[in-house]
């Protein structure tokens, strides 16, 4: 990197997107397969990912992981430091070979496959030590590549009107390769192969816009499997000389509309507008675009939702989880102020919501639709209604249904779908509904709430919800605030501030964590606030008091005082 510039514009671009010629004999993507969710877990280490993938992707029915650039990058602790390839050794902060091999093992152990966040666009700018020991200056890797291997373009990008400003000059200064050169090209291809011998499924092509679209699908050709899954990040930019259809032949392609219009039609639009999304919104093809409601660079961009949008996130996750169009990414990374700030622990996880990691692909609201979309697939939408608003139900055919009020206000409604009668388990509540003969079932939904039934979960878990407390405060926060619960049971941290549980943002303003409880438990409670420094707040009042009832949780939805 080149100065806090520099950095700064790569946090909006740093992997931006694709371009140019179609090649005369087009390589041929492999298929998602029957599970095409993806789990981005974005700075996440590699030992992290390996247990996510057994305790979490793999029973949840992810298809895919994705991880991080794991190449020998600059030194520093700035999320885009894995962007700045120094070169091609599995040495950068998120582990070694072993580690790395270690993590596709242990993921495809839990039938869960590895997609790669690939950086072959450029190389670091600068020079230094890279984080594996290798020396670097700008257009000098040792051993690898020379100043001869780079485009003759050396100034920065500054016309995306420009096809060949676009794809020869640089990308915020970074050196950039000429992937035309056959050299670099079989150099490239020669990292990628390693990466397939160590068992990888797929690969994110970074900044693919910034490379002809025949530069790619030559290098591709050079792989141990040229059919191998490749997912590309082709920024669409109305009016740019580069179009990310150009890529389809090379596999699928990141659809940044997508995301873009998910942000306008949740936060300013009516829900009921994304009765055709997709290849009705002028998008490309379904089956050969990867999209999401947010990743790395576009929830620091602010041009997406993003975790700090609260149901209007969850919400859209929901939604694109639950739509037939296109393979979804679940970005799954960690708490930020500094958009330049990089993974907490250096990439560590020790757990879920602690120490800032956010989480987002275990979220119940999120986690329990990957199931639904695997029970849906091939199942066109039927059935569907709205309000007019922000109230929207749809099936899948036979085999899915859901309804999503993303209103202030309850809806109490019956919905008529194409399911079998019989019981179901609303996967979004664990509670169970039931269909009867005419495809008919009634519910209310609190505001800002789903309901999602699929043919694979036709009862809630054993049939008893464990016994416990689930508790849901309304209370807004600013960045760094976090609220959590105490009371005087052991369980809730014997009215210890430091043993308080953090509630769960996901349903922003509503905060929301079960507890198990000993059924029949009587017990007192309080909210508090911890700010980023651990500063406590408590709410004002009396205790709260609630038992939990002989079966079941008790259901706690309140609101902080202030």
């Amino acid at each position: 990197m080149a100065g806090k510039s520099v950095a700064a514009a790569l946090a909006l671009v740093a992997g931006a997107a694709v371009a140019v010629t179609a090649p005369p004999t087009p390589a041929q993507a492999a298929p998602p397969g029957d599970k095409d969710v993806t789990a981005v877990m974005f700075e996440w280490n590699f030992a992290s990912v390996a247990k996510a993938c057994t305790a979490q992707l793999g029973p949840a029915g992810y298809g895919y992981v994705q991880v991080s650039p794991p190449q020998e990058h600059i030194q520093g602790g700035q999320w885009w430091t894995s962007y700045q390839p120094v070169s091609y050794k599995i040495a950068g902060r998120l582990g070694d070979r072993a580690a790395f091999r270690n993590m596709v093992d242990t993921c495809h152990g839990a039938g869960v496959k590895v997609v790669v966040d690939t950086v072959i666009n450029h190389m670091a700018a600068a020079s230094g030590t890279g984080t594996g020991g290798s020396s670097y200056t700008k257009y000098a890797y040792p051993g690898l590549y020379a100043s001869s291997d780079m485009d003759n373009c050396t100034a920065q990008i500054t016309d995306y009107q420009n096809r060949d400003n676009v794809q020869h000059c640089e990308l915020v200064g970074l050196a950039d390769l000429d992937t035309g050169e056959e050299y670099v090209r079989t150099t490239i291809a020669g990292y990628l192969n390693d990466l397939l011998s160590l068992g990888v499924d797929g690969f994110r092509v970074d900044a693919a816009k910034h490379m002809p679209a025949s530069d790619l699908a030559a290098i591709k050709a050079k792989l141990t499997n040229p059919s191998v899954y490749w997912k590309q990040e082709a920024i669409y930019g109305a009016g740019e000389a580069v179009s990310p259809g150009e890529y389809l032949d090379n596999g699928d392609v990141q659809e940044f509309r997508y995301a873009r219009d998910l942000k306008r039609v949740f936060q300013n639009e009516n829900l009921a507008y994304l009765k055709n999304y997709g290849e009705g919104w002028g998008y490309l093809e379904s089956g050969k675009s990867a999209v999401f409601v947010d990743n790395h660079d576009t929830e620091r961009g602010g041009d997406t939702l993003s975790y700090k949008n609260g149901a209007d996130y969850t919400l859209a996750n929901v939604f694109m989880l639950a739509w037939p169009y296109g393979s979804p990414d679940v970005h799954s990374g960690y708490e930020w102020t500094d958009k330049d700030a990089g993974p907490p622990g250096g990439g560590q996880v020790n757990a879920c919501y602690s120490d800032g990691w956010k989480c987002q692909h275990a979220w119940r609201e999120i986690a329990s639709m990957v199931a639904f979309r695997n029970a849906a697939r091939g199942q066109g939408v039927t059935d569907w209604w709205d309000n007019g608003g922000d109230q929207i139900a749809f099936g899948r055919g036979t085999k899915a249904y859901v309804a999503i009020n993303h209103e202030t206000s309850s809806l109490t409604r019956t919905f008529r779908t194409s399911l079998p009668a019989g019981d179901y388990c609303d996967v979004q509540s664990d509670r169970p509904v039931t269909v009867d003969g005419s495809g008919q079932f009634t519910a209310t939904l609190g505001p800002n709430t789903a309901v999602a039934l699929h043919a694979g979960a036709r009862s809630c878990g054993d049939g008893q919800v464990s016994s416990g407390a689930s508790f849901a405060v309304d209370a807004t926060t600013v960045p760094g605030e976090n609220i959590h619960v105490t009371g005087d049971h052991a369980a809730l941290g014997g009215w210890n501030p430091a043993g308080a549980l953090k509630l769960d943002p996901a349903s922003y303003p509503v905060w929301k964590l079960d507890v198990t409880l000993p059924a029949g438990t009587a017990f007192q409670y309080k909210y508090l606030r911890k700010d980023a420094s651990g500063n406590v707040t408590w709410e004002s009042g009396a205790n709260r008091t609630a038992t939990v009832p002989a079966s079941g949780k008790v259901t706690l939805n309140d609101t902080w005082r202030s």
